[in-house]
Parts: structure tokens; C-alpha cells; sequence
């Protein structure tokens, strides 16, 4: 029988999360969000309690952990609020993962032990401006010249890219062309201040607005020959494996939200009376709320499935993509009805389902939108692309 319950340690790690979200993150991240500022001091926290390492070998200065770990992690952020769960995931997923799984051994020994302290961030640089889900449509080029690249191009709705704690991009360029005419595609990592490589003013969002995104330009930026990420002309299948990895990661930050719905609403509706009677007491409430229950409960079997599988290591494409779609659906569900249930209070960013209402809009677009899912599984059912 399959058995859901975590271990001792899991189960340790998900309560000193819950303990720092609620106790540390809760109490002021409505003001960090309302001037949308990055929030370096609970950003160091993290940290310093070694969620940015959990994922990556102690030989590297990590935790030594698994990537259900890290999901875990972000599911208990994600309940409170999504701004710190993506700086996490995206530092994590975007910014580790690529290095761990197809870095050279100097890069390892250079970058992996600030990254898993959280002294450094990395981000992840795919997307461009006219390109969005169509990554192979990659504009940004690569030209080798000497020992150096020189790269030019753009890149747009880059997290973690313009902090003062980011340490370098890793971006995908056109690097040549394939026997069969296709684009060549190389990941190659970009330092900050390097220059010819400039990073946009902050955007102005929806959402996620204590977490930090940015639009980036390359002009004749030289960076080392060994600054290419694994193969070249590899980069596009590894981002593509990436980009699988996150999709669970971004499962979990939705499970936490569409989770944290239901907590806000259960304290709410102890609270508040209408025509005489808590509205608790009203079925119709009570018949929401279990909905919202429903979708968040059936979302995380979805993402345990997926990081149980990726831990094992068997094919798990068509499971991170149900588990992204399920949990993408579910939070957004949820926050709508959260919203629906504190009537104008939930109009209001100063309430955490506020704040759930417009961020959640995004984890239907970010790292594969809700159509791209589909696609995804349908392939995997063998269904002709």
C-alpha cells in the first residue's frame, strides 16, 4: 500500500518551516509586499536555516537532503505567502539545480556552497521577450570568440536576477546550428556585474511583489569559455529537465497557498456574524470551504507522486505536469472563493487571501502555463504532438 506519512525527519524539517512562516514571514510581509520590496532579512533567514542547501550534497555545502525536502519546505512558505516560497524555488530549482545536475566540477566548487548557504542567489534566464512558452524560439547568441563568449540578446520576467545577493544568471543562447538546421542551444553562466550585461528596472506586477523580477539585456557581454553549462548545444534539453523539476517545486508552493486558504477561512468564518449567526454555521459556507479542502487534499497527492518518483528516480514528466496544473488550479480556485468568503476584506492586500488572489494568478503561467501542462500530458499518453 502506498503510505503518505513522512518521516521523522521530513516530518522535523515541515514543522521548523511552518514554525518560521508563521512566526518570522506572517507578521511582516504584508508591508514588504505593499512597497514591494525584497525581503532580505527573512530571504538570510532562510539561509542561515539551510533551506536554500536542502537538495544539495554536504559535499557541496548543502544539506544533503532530497528534493521532496525542499518541496515540503515550500509548501508550508507557500501558506502564508508565495513571495518567499519563490525566492526560495526559483534559488533552488533555477538557480542550483542546473549547476548540481550539469555544472563542471570548478563551477561546483565555486558556486554550490554559497548558493546552499544562501549567501548567493542564482537565477535561471530562458524566457525572452517575443519567446514565452515557445522556448526553442531562443533569440539571445553566443559567439565563440578566442577563450570567451559574447553574447548578445534579452531576457525577460527573470526571478532573483537584480538582488544584491544575486551572483550570476545561467542563460540559454543560440551558440551555432544543428546538421539539421535547427538552433544550436548552449546554457552558458552569466556573473552579475559583468559588463554588457545589464539588469531593467524592477517590473511592476500583479503579484509576487516582494520578490524580485527583472528583464535583462546583453550587449556584447564576454564571459570565459568554462563559464558553458554542461554539453554545448545541450542547453535546451537541460533547461527542459529543469524546467520539469521546478514544475513540482511549483506544485508544492500552490498546494501550500490553496492550503492556506483554507486555514485563513476556517479562522474566519469562527469569527465573523452575519444576520445573527457566525457564518460558519451556514451550509452554504461550510459546502465552500470543504471544496476548497477537496482541491487542496487531491493536489498534494498529485505532487507527492511526482517528487516520490523523481526521488526514485522513474520517468515522472506526465506527473510533474498533472501535479502543476492541479495545484496551479486548486490555489486559484481557492483564492477566489477565500476571497468570495471575506467579502470586502478579502478585496484588501492588507489580508493574506488578498495577497493569495493576486499571486495565485501566476502559478497558472510561471515555468510552463496551464495550456503547456496539457500538451505535456497528452504527449505522454502518446498522443500525436
Amino acid at each position: 500500500m502506498v503510505d503518505h506519512r513522512l518521516t521523522e525527519e521530513h516530518e522535523a524539517l515541515r514543522q521548523s518551516v511552518q514554525d518560521f512562516a508563521r512566526k518570522d514571514v506572517a507578521p511582516v510581509i504584508a508591508d514588504y509586499y505593499e512597497r514591494e520590496e525584497f525581503a532580505y532579512p527573512l530571504v538570510r533567514k532562510m539561509g542561515e536555516m539551510g533551506l536554500f542547501g536542502l537538495p544539495v550534497p554536504e559535499e557541496h555545502g548543502g544539506m544533503g537532503g532530497d528534493y521532496f525536502a525542499l518541496c515540503l519546505a515550500l509548501e508550508e512558505l507557500g501558506r502564508v505567502d508565495q513571495s518567499v516560497a519563490i525566492t526560495l524555488e526559483a534559488g533552488v530549482s533555477l538557480g542550483i539545480m542546473p549547476l548540481l545536475r550539469f555544472g563542471s566540477d570548478e563551477q561546483k566548487r565555486t558556486w554550490l556552497p554559497k548558493l546552499a548557504t544562501g549567501e548567493v542567489l542564482g537565477a535561471f534566464g530562458l524566457t525572452e521577450p517575443d519567446g514565452g512558452s515557445d522556448a526553442g524560439a531562443t533569440r539571445t547568441t553566443a559567439v565563440l570568440d578566442g577563450d570567451e563568449w559574447v553574447i548578445n540578446g534579452a531576457k525577460a520576467f527573470i526571478t532573483n536576477s537584480g538582488t544584491d545577493m544575486t551572483g550570476f544568471v545561467t542563460v540559454t543562447a543560440v551558440t551555432g546550428e544543428r546538421p539539421d538546421g535547427r538552433k544550436e542551444i548552449s546554457a552558458i553562466l552569466v556573473p552579475s556585474g559583468t559588463p554588457g550585461f545589464t539588469v531593467a528596472k524592477k517590473y511592476s506586477k500583479v503579484g509576487w511583489n516582494a520578490s524580485d523580477t527583472h528583464a535583462l539585456s546583453f550587449d556584447d557581454c564576454r564571459v570565459p569559455a568554462a563559464n558553458l553549462v554542461g554539453e554545448r548545444g545541450r542547453g535546451y534539453a537541460q533547461f527542459l529537465a529543469t524546467l520539469t523539476e521546478g514544475r513540482v517545486a511549483i506544485a508544492a508552493l500552490g498546494v501550500g497557498t490553496a492550503q492556506g486558504c483554507v486555514d485563513e477561512c476556517l479562522r474566519y468564518l469562527g469569527e465573523r456574524e452575519a444576520f445573527g449567526h457566525k457564518i460558519g454555521e451556514y451550509q452554504a459556507m461550510q459546502f465552500k470551504v470543504a471544496q476548497m479542502e477537496l482541491r487542496a487534499h487531491t493536489a498534494r497527492l498529485a505532487y507527492y507522486d511526482a517528487a516520490s518518483r523523481m526521488v526514485r528516480g522513474e520517468p515522472y514528466k506526465k506527473q510533474a505536469a498533472i501535479a502543476k496544473l492541479a495545484s496551479s488550479n486548486a490555489a486559484m480556485d481557492n483564492a477566489r472563493d477565500a476571497t468570495q468568503i471575506f467579502g470586502g476584506y478579502g478585496f484588501m492586500n492588507e489580508t493574506p487571501v488578498g495577497r493569495f488572489y493576486r499571486d495565485s494568478k501566476i502559478l497558472e503561467i510561471g515555468e510552463g502555463t496551464s495550456e503547456v501542462q496539457l500538451m505535456l500530458i497528452a504527449r505522454e499518453l502518446g498522443l500525436p504532438a
